[in-house]
């Protein structure tokens, strides 16, 4: 069996501090994905709120593996120096709490790939000017209607912008229907780590490994050691926010508790990783 180390967004398994705490400790994880807090996300909290957080974190032997950011995931047309700000609390945010890395995206363009690539690129280059003298890793998350949803287009920002690295989220290719095994051999060059979840073809998500996001096989090939779980199963406080023009229809919520949720996922996780 294959040493992983498990990450999760703890807030899908409770909206408070105290409640991330023990569903991670209760699944035997030590390390965070950090994205929503007591009902805010962590980029709209004050920093000396943030600096409490962090020490009941360590108190607690939780460690913020990374900082799972929604910075470029807004309309390329929005306004981008408000968004730089955004971005600049950010990267405070990852040095107070010790985060390594930092979940980006690469902003909404309407279906119009062609005409935003360089200004799309563009906008990253700034995040990695802006990161080049922290120890953070910019890492990009293949969502669903960004400019890199597919990964050729994911390919062109890692082959452009090497220092930004890919973490690789296999149901939000299933969800662009594209095939996610020929995607990770495609970015597995650039791959930080992983998110797991899956879903079915008819976009549905589900816990790893009962969905067509081939979890299992990617596993075999995947030479990271971390993995984040990032369930999905229960419609928790924020996920309205996540998805751009989606609904709880891509939510399986077959489940009585958002913890019972959050269990299930981790547990399917484990039970796949003790097959690899």
């Amino acid at each position: 069996m294959r040493n992983f180390k498990f990450a999760a967004f703890a807030d899908e398994a409770g909206e408070s501090l105290q409640e991330q705490i023990k569903a991670l400790k209760e699944n035997n994880c030590n390390l965070i994905e950090i994205r929503g807090v007591n009902g805010k996300n962590i980029l709209d909290t004050p920093l000396e709120e943030v600096k409490k957080i962090g020490e009941q974190l360590k108190e607690q032997g939780i460690f913020v593996w990374s900082l799972g950011s929604p910075i470029g995931k807004i309309n390329i047309n929005d306004n981008f120096e408000n968004h730089i700000e955004k971005f600049k609390k950010a990267i405070e945010i990852c040095n107070i709490l010790g985060a390594e890395n930092m979940r980006i995206f690469s902003f909404y363009v309407d279906n119009n790939y062609k005409d935003t690539r360089e200004k799309v690129l563009k906008r990253l280059n700034k995040f990695v000017e802006l990161s080049k003298n922290s120890n953070i890793t910019l890492c990009h998350e293949n969502e669903k209607g960004i400019w890199g949803d597919k990964a050729s287009r994911c390919l062109e920002i890692h082959k452009n912008i090497p220092q930004i690295k890919a973490v690789f989220d296999p149901a939000n290719f299933v969800q662009c229907e594209q095939d996610s095994e020929k995607a990770f051999e495609m970015l597995q060059p650039y791959i930080k780590y992983m998110h797991i979840k899956d879903a079915d073809k008819n976009g549905i998500v589900k816990a790893a490994g009962h969905g067509e996001g081939k979890i299992f096989k990617l596993l075999k090939k995947y030479s990271g050691e971390v993995l984040t779980l990032e369930p999905h199963l229960w419609e928790f406080s924020g996920l309205k926010n996540l998805e751009k023009n989606e609904n709880s229809s891509v939510v399986e919520n077959a489940f009585s508790s958002q913890r019972e949720a959050f269990d299930y996922a981790f547990n399917s996780l484990k039970n796949l990783v003790k097959e690899v």
